[in-house]
């Protein structure tokens, strides 16, 4: 099965991207219009971040949002059979201040959102910096895809680490100097997360980046992902802290936070609205975890 859907997945990776955009169009009109994969979750979050704006700008929006999306799907594909030349003509990332605080001894956490194109970015990280990059990801169900996307993730020397295996492995991995990225905008527990709004609901988000880079004393960078046009890209890169163990508590998230609402408001049609990021309500008994500065609901 692994060899056929490879060779499958291949083959359609060879084509030009003239071609592989003109497919994008084409699911485009099958998901969207066709059979509206998650379109009320979309519409449902944009009313949330957006609540300013008309029914009309949202749609606007949302159509924009699944193009990027299926653009970005078939822009994996394609880094399949792709040349590191063609890669690097699209991809632009400055690493100077990175390069710095390398030098310096540091460790450094890299927060992003999820925008477009994500997986652009490990390659990009794993090609340009000299220590151990390490990337967290959840498993795809299906073995032949999983082993597709583990090796194409790998290709450049990314430590991989499952989401489930992290907890036993994380004290090794961060024994000697190290990098690390976490897209920390994932939908958590309402129980284990912390806190504070984003755009105008509140909703919990993961301590473990926050807490990691405190117990480590990481730098923390945050990554903005612009699309300049369709298939090229800048990573822009923004050291925010230098010692994460100087914070106080929710500092780090609250920063994570702002980030992302900033970078949201920039390019809202960047983001992925499929998740359910305000599926859980916020209660009196997740008080003692709430870190925003403003009151609670």
């Amino acid at each position: 099965m692994y060899y056929l859907v490879y060779g499958l997945l291949y083959l359609i990776s060879l084509l030009p991207f003239f071609i592989l955009y003109r497919i994008s169009e084409l699911v485009f009109l099958l998901m969207y219009h066709l059979f509206g994969y998650r379109k009320k979750v979309v519409m449902y979050n944009l009313a949330i971040a957006f609540p300013d704006k008309s029914i009309a700008e949202r749609k606007a929006i949302a159509r924009k949002f699944y193009l990027n999306l299926i653009d970005t799907f078939i822009e994996t594909i394609k880094m399949i059979s792709m040349r590191k030349t063609q890669f690097e003509d699209r991809c632009k990332m400055d690493f100077k201040e990175i390069n710095k605080l390398i030098s310096s001894g540091k460790s450094i956490q890299f927060h992003s959102g999820h925008q477009m194109n994500w997986e652009y970015v490990n390659w990009i990280v794993a090609k340009n910096i000299t220590i151990p990059w390490i990337g967290i990801y959840q498993p795809i169900s299906n073995k032949a895809i999983n082993k597709i996307f583990y090796d194409l993730r790998a290709k450049y020397g990314t430590k991989l680490v499952a989401t489930r295996e992290f907890k036993s492995v994380m004290h090794s991995l961060f024994i000697n100097q190290f990098t690390i990225g976490l897209a920390a905008d994932q939908n958590t527990s309402p129980a284990t997360g912390y806190w504070q709004y984003f755009f105008s609901k509140p909703a919990p988000f993961i301590m473990g980046p926050e807490k990691g880079a405190i117990k480590n004393n990481t730098a923390v960078v945050f990554v903005k992902m612009v699309k300049i046009k369709r298939g090229y890209y800048e990573y822009v890169s923004k050291v925010i802290l230098e010692n994460s163990a100087d914070t106080q508590v929710g500092e780090i998230t609250r920063l994570y936070r702002d980030f992302l609402e900033e970078t949201i408001n920039e390019h809202p049609d960047n983001y992925l609205w499929t998740h359910r990021r305000w599926r859980h309500e916020y209660s009196v008994e997740h008080a003692e975890r709430w870190i925003d500065t403003r009151s609670k609901p």
